[in-house]
């Protein structure tokens, strides 16, 4: 089990620390060469790769909510993606077939549960059939490993349920808990000698003006990180990575606010138990370009649940996993920002079908009946939820590579923040801790 620190025991810990008569209890800051802000996969994975690198380094990773992992990380669709869909060349696709290779060899040596049980990409309309070849060729070029194309013999042979005319078939394509799978990241980041802070909201970054009382190392650690109840940790860098809120914390050390975080709610059904045998392994669609995300899809998960979905809302709040969950800053913030009304505007047959679906499931299966034709409304309930923090600029397009942002001055200048980490974040989670070491040994001279 991963031990943590939730803010009560970290500050009491403090306490502890030799103090000198004429010390105030506020000036006993713990010191940390380096603070990695968020507990998320990424966050993770990137702690995790800088101290195996620097093992000489003190890190500390810093956690808001009570446990790790549990947003993003936790509320997926738990694929290991094999690259197919990515522009070959781009930072996407190489990261994807490197995180997805490291990833199996990653399960493979701790000894955590996964299954490769394979992806369709199915065409059911004779006019999906060019781009599931065009997909095809971008599959090649990317390297995916033991990719295919099959008839619609072949469909039947690898999924008996599922009806099309053509299919990519991806072998290669596989499940796993990627919170598990986050945790065992933040066990090595906490054996190799990382502390580990929970319930720990990081609400302000400054300079500070004077050295810890009784610090012998002066200015050497001139950032301050604090939270709401007043605790302060001090470091002589900063990397975030905030996942729905790395918009916020970018803005409160000085950066830009854009991209901005708007994030979107993606509700699955689940399959009911009895009908578990329709699906053996993932099924998707062939991806249409005119619209911004992917299409609902068949996915086992390692619980031997079988998701369907998911569609994508506007969220009313950046961790609202329910419909009716609101907050009002999110929500102002959102309905508020250019980029998302133009994205609307451009989009918007398709939003206003996206959120009728999510009302009326019987919309949804219909569009999933289009695969496996003995799908009824009778056979689905309504299952979890998960909220995407898509970046977005001010002209409405989304985001789709990797954002560094660095600030000016003081403190900008010692704060790394990873601004976008698209999907597969979680697939790519290994290589992406690698180029975001590769970023901060760059940009601090570690």
């Amino acid at each position: 089990m991963l031990r943590t620190l939730n803010s009560a025991s970290f500050a009491a810990l403090l306490a502890t620390v030799p103090k000198s008569a004429t010390c105030r209890t506020a000036r006993i800051h713990s010191t940390y060469d380096v603070a990695v802000v968020g507990g998320g996969i990424v966050g993770l994975a990137s702690a995790r790769e800088l101290i195996l690198r620097h093992p000489t380094l003190s890190f500390i990773l810093l956690e808001k909510e009570k446990d790790l992992a549990i947003h993003q990380s936790g509320h997926n669709s738990g694929v290991i993606h094999s690259g197919i869909y990515y522009t070959p060349g781009s930072l996407k696709a190489r990261l994807c077939g490197k995180g997805a290779s490291m990833a199996y060899e990653y399960l493979d040596k701790k000894g955590l549960p996964y299954k490769r049980c394979g992806k369709l990409i199915v065409a059911v309309e004779r006019e999906e059939i060019p781009r599931l070849k065009a997909l095809y060729e971008r599959g090649q070029k990317n390297n995916v490993r033991d990719l295919t194309m099959i008839d619609a013999k072949g469909i039947r042979e690898r999924e008996p349920y599922c009806r099309g005319l053509m299919a990519l078939d991806s072998p290669y394509t596989g499940i796993v808990d990627w919170r598990l799978v986050s945790l065992a990241y933040g066990k090595d980041f906490q054996e190799a000698g990382g502390t580990v802070v929970t319930e720990y909201e990081a609400s302000d970054m400054a300079m500070v003006k004077e050295s810890p009382a009784g610090n012998t190392d002066g200015m050497k650690y001139p950032i301050a990180i604090r939270d709401s109840k007043g605790t302060e940790v001090r470091c002589r860098y900063v990397l975030t990575c905030g996942g729905l809120y790395s918009d916020r914390l970018s803005q409160i050390s000085g950066c830009s606010p854009d991209p901005r975080i708007v994030p979107f709610r993606g509700d699955y059904l689940v399959l009911k138990p009895e009908k578990h045998y329709l699906v053996r392994g993932n099924i998707y669609p062939v991806p249409d370009p005119r619209f911004p995300f992917l299409g609902v899809h068949f996915t086992p998960r390692m619980d031997g649940s079988v998701w369907l979905g998911p569609n994508a809302v506007l969220a009313f709040k950046r961790e609202g996993y329910k419909l009716y969950d609101f907050d009002a800053r999110d929500f102002g913030d959102a309905l508020s920002f250019r980029g998302l009304q133009k994205l609307v505007m451009n989009n918007l047959v398709y939003g206003v079908g996206e959120m009728y679906r999510g009302v009326f499931i019987g919309a949804q299966v219909k569009i999933l009946k289009r695969f496996i034709p003995e799908l009824s409304l009778s056979d689905v309930l309504r299952g979890p939820a998960g909220v995407r923090a898509q970046a977005l600029d001010r002209d409405g397009n989304l985001v789709d590579d990797f954002v560094f942002d660095v600030g000016v001055g003081d403190v900008g200048s010692r704060v790394l923040h990873v601004r976008n980490a698209p999907s597969p974040a979680a697939t790519s989670s290994l290589a992406i801790a690698e180029m975001v070491a590769d970023e901060v040994e760059r940009r601090f001279s570690l």
